[in-house]
């Protein structure tokens, strides 16, 4: 009798174990790109807050890793891309940097998924994907010897690595790596029980094609649209489902059929640059409220190739970013503005039914902007910063900034923000085309009102 209350005693701690690691709860990911945000500990209060299971982060901070202490929040930290060839090759600098970045901290700092990278594959040159997995394997190595058993280690993909990805049953690895590094990496993840770690975004997948991918079908709110896939026959009715099943399918086409996905990041940007469409805090709430109705439905849902399975994952992200560069989507993903208040109602559990959320802001720029744009200095930009972006776009281009030399007609009013706001204009509207943006380093601004006067005109930008 009491050996079998024993059995039935361990069997419910490991059901408990197993509940507890593979909570459909989602986290969220902390990002800290920001000159403006709160303390770590404010940040732990905040995510308590939204009630999410998990927090990643994208370096091992000690503060934050410090205020995680005693949280019960489950947590991923991540080796930086730039550390991955020289651990590749040296077990004692992936010891050492266990034993400074994960040591102190765990166990009371609840440690359970350990990133090497993020998206190197993306980002990186060819002779870091080389590195990649041999560096998780020397990580993996550290965790064993320091006696760590509980935390898995990967590292996070984004859809491009995919040649293919439609219809999902084509979902094939890109032909530069699926040999050479993901089929090792699938190996290892395999043998270990870690996750495919993927970063899910239909907003891209939209934005790329929005005349032909259905609004709807990209916010989980598509009644009557579906997608059959003629070589299964499975039935999708959101995009996200459709881009996770390409990699399930990919996998299973390297002999890897029963790894499990984890979604390291997906979202919706609340806002961007005026050139960016369906970037808004309607789609943006509505999109990241259905995803934590998808992924906490009890029983699970899975996906359509893989149904009643759970996928752990993180929203991207905890804040809007001021500092993060690029389009101006990159710095909107935030669940929370830096000082701590709600871009939109949301919680992470799912126990919030949507009556009880107050109405969304419409959205007004799901139809792209038809007119012509200007990039001028941002409201409350650093100024001593300014001469050196003007200094550059006046570098770059065939005469960018003739307009405002001494007696030319954008030469008065005289001043720094005004001749500033000429050259990147100038230079926004020459380079756009070949990849230049209204960004530099978060001083400029698009804006619709042209900024032109007299005989001066500022050059645009025309959307048609």
């Amino acid at each position: 009798m009491a050996m079998g209350f024993l059995s039935l005693f361990v069997l419910f701690f490991f059901v408990s174990v197993s509940s507890a690691e593979f909570s459909s709860i989602p986290g969220v990911n902390y990002g800290q790109v920001g000159n403006n945000l709160p303390s770590p500990l404010k940040s732990v209060e905040l995510i308590k807050s939204l009630k999410a299971k998990r927090v990643k982060i994208y370096d091992a901070n000690p503060e934050i890793l410090k205020a995680l202490r005693n949280t019960n929040h489950q947590v991923s930290v991540m080796v930086p891309n730039q550390l991955i060839v020289n651990i590749s090759s040296n077990q004692t600098l992936a010891d050492e940097w266990i034993k400074t970045n994960v040591l102190p901290f765990y166990p009371k700092t609840l440690i359970r998924y350990l990133l090497v990278g993020n998206e190197v594959i993306s980002s990186g040159p060819p002779e870091v994907w080389a590195a990649l997995v041999p560096a998780i394997r020397r990580i993996k190595h550290s965790l064993k010897c320091f006696g760590i058993h509980k935390v898995k280690v990967g590292t996070p993909s984004a859809m491009d690595v995919l040649e293919s990805s439609f219809p999902p049953s084509n979902g094939t690895f890109r032909s530069d790596i699926a040999d050479r590094i993901i089929r090792p990496m699938l190996q290892f993840l395999d043998r270990t029980k870690s996750f495919f770690f993927l970063d899910v975004y239909p907003y891209f997948a939209w934005i790329s094609d929005p005349k032909n991918i259905n609004l709807d079908y990209t916010l989980f709110e598509s009644k009557n649209i579906t997608v059959t896939d003629p070589g299964t026959g499975l039935v999708y009715h959101n995009m996200f489902d459709q881009m996770v099943d390409a990699v399930y399918f990919a996998m299973k086409r390297l002999g890897y059929p029963n790894i499990r996905i984890f979604i390291a990041e997906t979202g919706w940007p609340n806002g961007g640059d005026v050139d960016q469409i369906g970037a808004n805090i309607h789609n943006a709430a509505i999109y990241n409220r259905n995803f934590v109705k998808k992924v906490t439905t009890k029983p699970p849902v899975g996906t359509p190739a893989r149904p009643g399975s759970i996928l752990p994952s993180f929203i991207f992200a905890l804040y809007n970013e001021n500092q993060k560069p690029g389009p101006g989507t990159e710095r909107h993903f935030g669940l929370l503005y830096p000082n701590g208040s709600h871009v939109y109602e949301i919680d992470l559990s799912g126990k919030t039914p949507e009556s009880e959320y107050k109405p969304l802001p419409p959205a007004e720029n799901n139809e792209p902007y038809k007119g012509k744009i200007w990039c001028v200095v941002a409201e409350g930009a650093n100024k001593t910063a300014l001469p050196a972006a003007l200094s550059y776009a006046c570098s770059q281009g065939n005469k960018t900034c003739d307009a405002i030399q001494p007696g030319k007609p954008c030469f008065k009013p005289d001043s720094l923000v005004s001749h500033a706001s000429y050259a990147f204009s100038s230079y926004w509207a020459q380079f756009r085309a070949s990849g230049g943006t209204c960004f530099f380093n978060g001083l400029a601004t698009q804006t619709t009102k042209d900024p032109g006067h007299g005989s001066c005109k500022y050059p645009s930008v025309t959307l048609k």
